[in-house]
């Protein structure tokens, strides 16, 4: 499935203008059809796990300066202005777990490690679901910035729903990082559709740049605090 420049504003939660901006200064992958632009789901996706990710951070954060309205996290219906449903993150987390001391000396250990539980609560089989994860870790590697990775697979497995895993690593890694720093937290993100796998990555790399998150997570949370955490954080985003 491919988008047009209205589907990734919606997506990234930003303007069209700023995706034209983008396209003239040549910041976003993107290619001409009929003379309208036109974006592959796989490129803006590989997009954004690289350090242009920035570009969506701060124009998401320049753009949505405008007074925010509160919803419950219950409240499935309401959805905020660009279509980011405001306690998203928080949702998926609930639904996931949060995974400590996660042993593992190099990327495969970490992640067959941490895909035994996953799967077992997925009821996904495991060696598929650990196939999956790695076939999408070879093509690019899934670190962003400041110790924090995020594997995820091409393809929708869940139904209807989006779930998160946190995964606490007992020892940092190195996970080629754009950063070069070692990874000591992992969300495995399972998303059900497109809009919603992306709209989850872009808030997951926005807490991550956040210093007050850094320093939480070097602390290894429980859930129940993480997800106190991430509902206060989430309330607070101005969009």
């Amino acid at each position: 499935m491919d988008f047009k420049v209205k589907d990734v504003a919606d997506l990234l939660n930003v303007s069209e203008t700023t995706i034209h901006q983008w396209l003239t200064e040549g910041k976003i992958p993107a290619y001409r059809l009929n003379e309208q632009y036109c974006f592959s789901r796989g490129e803006i996706q590989n997009w954004m796990m690289s350090n242009h990710i920035d570009h969506v951070l701060h124009a998401t954060l320049k753009e949505k300066a405008a007074s925010m309205q509160l919803i419950s996290p219950e409240d499935d219906a309401m959805t905020l202005k660009g279509g980011i449903k405001q306690f998203n993150l928080y949702r998926a987390l609930h639904k996931g777990k949060v995974l400590q001391s996660v042993k593992g000396t190099t990327k495969e250990e970490i992640m067959r490690s941490a895909v035994e539980e996953i799967a077992a609560t997925l009821d996904l089989d495991s060696e598929m679901l650990f196939e999956l994860l790695w076939d999408r870790e070879r093509m690019q590697p899934t670190a962003l910035n400041n110790g924090i990775g995020v594997p995820h697979t091409r393809d929708f497995l869940i139904k209807a729903q989006d779930v998160v895993f946190v995964a606490f690593l007992k020892e940092p890694i190195e996970y080629d990082a754009l950063d070069g720093l070692p990874v000591h937290t992992l969300f495995f993100l399972f998303a059900c559709e497109d809009k919603r796998h992306l709209h989850l990555l872009a808030k997951i790399a926005l807490l991550c740049s956040q210093s007050a998150t850094l320093d939480l997570l070097q602390q290894h949370p429980s859930k129940q605090a993480f997800l106190e955490y991430i509902k206060c954080w989430e309330a607070g985003i101005k969009h």
